[in-house]
């Protein structure tokens, strides 16, 4: 029986990372939301890692919190310990990482969902999609109810025909033994959304009492804590350590000999797994020179015994687990908790969507995490939020937010799947990134709190506070390039205790700052007259001061990089008209129709060759654009 459920502005599929930034930025615009979950229980769930942020994930908890996101402010008030990555190597590539209390997190975003105004978070399994004349009007569920809506957002992870697979043990499933979600794919699919199998997997949890943390080296957190949020003022909590071992011959021999057992190998597993976070039987058939694998307990909370064995992922038979897990040092007795298993699922073609990440098939779809063929809390997290901004904009007619390569990470995420296209589940890294020295994690807010406030997610107050954080970042420069550090012998002496040379002349301290043994701590003796600043602004300060040689060259990178960017392309343009492109190229441009020169030079298969080409053929349209006019 079907029947009317109510009307909303926005439904949002799913619940997940992606599902809760989706629905928070929609229903914190105002707009009437709706945010529809399998299971009210998988709110926020982490189904796999007990932790957010890493190497280029960090970059992404900033910038979604700098444009109102709320993952920062939620793994700032659950976590357990933090660290900051990458530190030998220079700010580029710091990141944040923090292990989380799994459940912790889950309730805070649940209750974060639950008091916001504008928003109903309802436990009803999404079936259908109602589309009518090539537009959303409303989305049915399992009970029968028909919500109608002005855009939908389907955030739906891991769910769409979900098949657990944990060696010969096979069946339908959703992660965390949830139930999976049977019947929307083929209503996608009635609608012309086409879809693709992908796999991912996660490793056993494991009893803590059941491991010998002697035989394991111990892994501390930070002393002082970096926040993930701009936000929050500073984190004093008693962090929890976790523990270093490792794989060894014993363990690679009994994958070896049970190989043929894994689904991997049979042919069983169709879906396509991520390369950049491989099982463990995957490593060891990859890597054979390799005589261990690191393998970390981390742990999934304050108040369970379950411990995370990050890098032992696999869909080996659960006996075969057993036997291998037991071959690693500390772990000579483990007990199960839960056995690792894989998940086949299905996914979008993200070439298929828009910048704003809406449908390009259905006018008012849009769709964010792993069902655009991504992997990782954070990466689902960014895109529901900028999915959920857009779905506010297209209701209101007005421009969709498109954050750029040159913006943020957030931009790179979202132009590389939807120009370049997806064979693997996408994984963030900095590598990723063109112009890393000007999209560090530090100056997220810096790059995008503007942004947050112009779409109504940055409140007047923090807005404020953000504006007089850049004028005491840009007061400091200033006044520390005007204070003059004299060549006397005290002086020199100080300078060479740090390792630096001897001044021959008067140099302002802001000089001495950029020589790389000198840091802003230390030219206090120098400066009686310093004001005391927020440790976040002496940060911004150091960098802009230090790394200002390399970031003037970076931003006449970037400049080049917009001139490309705002060359934009009609979306009606026929390219299999113009003459001189090649066949290849052509395919390709009328396939993905990029918004834009710059986009349309990073589609794989169109060479510099054709960009000249399509750009005389646009100065040719214009012109006779120009012409029909007089």
């Amino acid at each position: 029986m079907v029947y009317p459920g109510g009307d909303y502005d926005i439904v949002v599929i799913g619940a997940g990372h992606a599902g809760a930034e989706a629905a928070l930025a929609s229903a914190r615009s105002g707009l009437k939301t709706l945010l529809l979950t399998i299971n009210l229980d998988s709110v926020a769930m982490m189904p796999c890692n007990p932790s957010i942020g890493g190497t280029g994930k960090g970059h992404l908890v900033r910038e979604i919190d700098a444009l109102g996101g709320e993952m920062g402010k939620n793994i700032d008030a659950t976590m357990i310990q933090c660290k900051m990555l990458n530190t030998a190597k220079g700010p580029a590539v710091h990141s944040l990482r923090a292990q989380a209390d799994k459940k912790a997190y889950q309730f805070r975003m649940k209750e974060v969902i639950e008091k916001q105004e504008n928003l109903l978070l309802k436990q009803q399994e999404a079936t259908e999609i109602i589309v009518e004349d090539g537009k959303i009007t409303g989305v049915k569920v399992n009970t029968g109810a028909v919500y109608t809506c002005k855009a939908a957002i389907i955030c739906s992870g891991t769910y769409l025909k979900g098949r657990i697979i944990i060696g010969d043990v096979q069946y339908d499933g959703g992660p965390n033994g949830l139930f999976p979600a049977m019947y929307l794919s083929a209503s996608l699919e009635q609608n012309g959304i086409e879809l693709q199998r992908f796999k991912t997997g996660t490793p056993a949890r494991v009893d803590a009492k059941t491991l010998d943390y002697g035989k394991m080296i111990i892994q501390e957190g930070d002393e002082q804590i970096v926040p993930f949020s701009f936000e929050t003022d500073k984190i004093e909590i008693e962090q929890v350590p976790c523990y270093l071992t490792y794989t060894n011959p014993e363990t690679h021999q009994i994958i070896n000999n049970n190989i043929e057992r894994s689904p991997l190998y049979t042919g069983d597993v169709v879906g396509i797994g991520p390369r950049y976070c491989p099982s463990i039987e995957t490593k060891v058939m990859r890597f054979h020179d390799k005589e261990r694998h690191q393998i970390f307990m981390e742990p999934e909370g304050l108040n369970t015994n379950e411990i995370y064995v990050q890098g032992m992922s696999s869909c080996l038979p659960e006996d075969v687990q057993i036997a291998l897990y037991r071959t690693v040092p500390g772990m000579e007795n483990v007990e199960f908790m839960r056995s690792a298993y894989a998940i086949e699922y299905d996914c979008i073609h993200p070439t298929r969507l828009k910048a704003s990440l809406e449908s390009k098939q259905v006018a008012g779809l849009f769709f964010a995490g792993q069902i655009n063929g991504t992997s990782g809390y954070e990466e689902a997290a960014a895109q529901g939020l900028i999915a959920g901004i857009n779905a506010c904009l297209f209701i209101r007619g007005e421009q969709p937010l498109i954050i750029d390569r040159s913006q943020g990470y957030i931009g790179v995420l979202i132009d590389d799947i939807i120009t370049k296209g997806i064979d693997e589940p996408y994984r963030m890294m900095t590598s990723r990134a063109e112009y890393r020295l000007v999209l560090r994690q530090d100056n997220a807010d810096l790059r995008l709190t503007d942004i947050g406030y112009r779409v109504g997610l940055i409140s007047e107050e923090r807005y404020q506070r953000f504006l007089a954080k850049k004028e005491l970042i840009a007061n400091e420069i200033k006044r520390l390039n005007q204070v003059i550090v004299k060549p006397n012998a005290e002086n020199n002496k100080i300078l060479e205790s740090l390792g630096s040379s001897a001044l021959l002349h008067g140099l302002a301290i802001g000089e001495l700052i950029k020589r790389p043994e000198v840091k802003y701590s230390q030219t206090q003796v120098f400066d009686p007259m310093r004001p005391e600043l927020h440790w976040s602004v002496v940060e911004q300060v150091e960098v802009q001061i230090k790394y200002e040689g390399y970031i003037k060259k970076q931003l006449q990178q970037v400049e080049q990089f917009k001139k490309l960017e705002h060359k934009m392309i009609p979306q009606n343009i026929d390219y299999q008209e113009i003459g001189g492109l090649r066949i290849e190229a052509a395919e390709k441009l009328q396939e993905i129709k990029p918004h834009s020169i710059g986009q349309a030079s990073r589609i794989a298969g169109v060479s510099p060759a054709d960009i000249s080409v399509l750009l005389i053929a646009l100065e040719q349209r214009r012109r006779n654009s120009e012409k029909s006019v007089n």
